[in-house]
């Protein structure tokens, strides 16, 4: 990567391209990014040194090219920024290279041994735990990705050491772009439903990825995957036989798990993790096993895994308010609500004082939204009261006319408790009303939804 190139991001707020960027500046690269949102990851780019516009026009690659004459501009661009975007065109008529957020990705990678974890659910976390142990086991470690490492409190983390990991997005079929040596692959569900037409198109971008993965560590509890990708290795929190990576539950509270962990089928030793829901175990086995595969000593390994934590925005609890508990969660698929509500009444079983459960859900596109809100509406309506507030669009078109009332009238059925709002402001406005004393409130979304706890505990919002 020559230092002649700068390189300048258009949606440079997005988790996953502030974290690329982080990592060019850090080897010395020159960068500059447009968003149309100011937030912490703008903000923070902007401290170390990187040029930020808070619009996307013509000028800012004007000033670009002005500014550093004498290099070779590269825009660099997310699936999020749309072939009309002002700023894109631009570049394109002024021949800018423009290349794809996964192709710098996968070139940063290049330069180290790369791991790479892919799936419908958990990637992020998946991400942090594996991370986390191999800091802690060898502090030979970088890498970036979806979410914010609570060591760091960043979402990238760069040195000159052996191991880097990323989390890779398959969402927009770029999961097509990377050749790593260690593939993880959580699970297949069906998801993304703007990009692929069906399960089977997703398949064949996992299958392409599997191509192009020296080595591939996949979840032997997943039926889709063990029906259609071909793996080195596999974890399981539910078998030992055939599995070379086991973790099988043995007690579970609502801050931790007790595991019995197998190597081929051999009991080695009993783990205790420090972090709840058999969902996230299956995670911390995936962690755990790619340490294995890469030769981390097991003992260590057991030493430091006390130590691993959740990312942000996974059950993070953000406070109590007036006698309500909030927990931010990232949960935006019908499985992954499941697995958040039942995380949460394990919670209440310990925690007696909660009475009731309340889900605030943020729908997350149109396009999901229109293919689950039938599911959506049958995990949500296990809590004991739902409040749904307008869909996120993510940039998409809304063609079929979809709104969340699609969810609430499936909800209605089996449980009146549904309440519909327009967005985090008015359940602000209406705190008091919506929600009682001890109240256990997840709020779930990947959208702007988690601004909530700041507008319940900032005056004047």
């Amino acid at each position: 990567m020559s230092k002649t190139l700068h390189y300048h991001f258009i949606g440079i707020g997005g988790i996953g391209m502030s974290g690329i960027a982080k990592v060019l500046m850090s080897k010395q690269f020159s960068v500059s990014g447009s968003d149309l949102l100011n937030n912490d990851q703008t903000k923070k780019l902007n401290d170390y040194g990187a040029t930020i516009f808070n619009d996307q026009n013509q000028k800012n690659i004007d000033i670009i090219l002005n500014k550093f004459p004498g290099k070779k501009i590269i825009a660099v661009i997310s699936s999020a920024i749309k072939k009309n975007n002002i700023e894109l065109s631009y570049c394109i008529e002024k021949k800018i290279v423009i290349r794809h957020r996964s192709e710098i990705l996968s070139m940063i990678m290049n330069n180290y041994q790369s791991i790479g974890i892919a799936g419908t659910h958990g990637k992020t976390s998946t991400s942090t735990f594996l991370f986390t142990l191999l800091d802690l086991c060898t502090n030979n470690v970088s890498g970036i990705i979806g979410g914010i490492l609570p060591k760091y409190n960043s979402n990238s983390f760069m040195k000159d050491t052996k191991y880097f990991v990323a989390e890779l997005d398959e969402s927009d079929g770029s999961i097509s772009n990377y050749k790593i040596n260690l593939g993880i692959v959580n699970n297949i569900d069906y998801d993304h439903c703007e990009y692929y037409k069906n399960i089977e198109q997703l398949i064949n971008a996992f299958k392409i990825f599997e191509a192009n993965t020296k080595k591939l560590l996949v979840n032997g509890d997943c039926e889709i995957i063990q029906k259609h990708i071909k793996s080195d290795f596999k974890w399981s929190t539910v078998n030992v036989d055939n599995i070379n990576y086991s973790l099988i539950p043995v007690n579970q509270t609502a801050t931790s798990t007790i595991a019995d962990y197998f190597e081929e089928g051999k009991f080695i030793s009993k783990l205790e993790i420090p972090i709840p829901g058999l969902h996230n175990l299956s995670n911390v086995a995936a962690a755990v096993a790619a340490c294995r595969i890469n030769n981390i000593n097991f003992d260590d390994i057991k030493a430091k895994i006390s130590k691993i934590k959740l990312p942000l925005k996974r059950f993070e609890f953000k406070g109590n308010i007036e006698g309500r508990t909030i927990i931010d969660d990232y949960a935006h698929h019908p499985k992954e609500v499941r697995a958040t509500i039942k995380l949460g009444r394990l919670f209440m079983n310990e925690h007696k004082q909660y009475k009731r459960l309340i889900a605030i859900f943020q729908p997350h596109r149109f396009s999901r939204v229109n293919e689950f809100f039938i599911e959506f509406a049958n995990e949500l309506a296990l809590a004991d009261q739902i409040i749904i507030t307008n869909i996120y669009g993510a940039g998409e078109k809304n063609i079929n006319d979809i709104s969340s009332s699609i969810i609430s009238t499936e909800i209605f059925k089996s449980n009146q408790n549904v309440k519909i709002v327009k967005d985090s402001n008015e359940i602000r406005r209406n705190f008091n009303y919506l929600t009682r004393e001890n109240d256990l409130i997840i709020n779930m979304g990947a959208g702007d939804c988690h601004n909530l706890w700041q507008m319940l505990t900032t005056q004047n919002c």
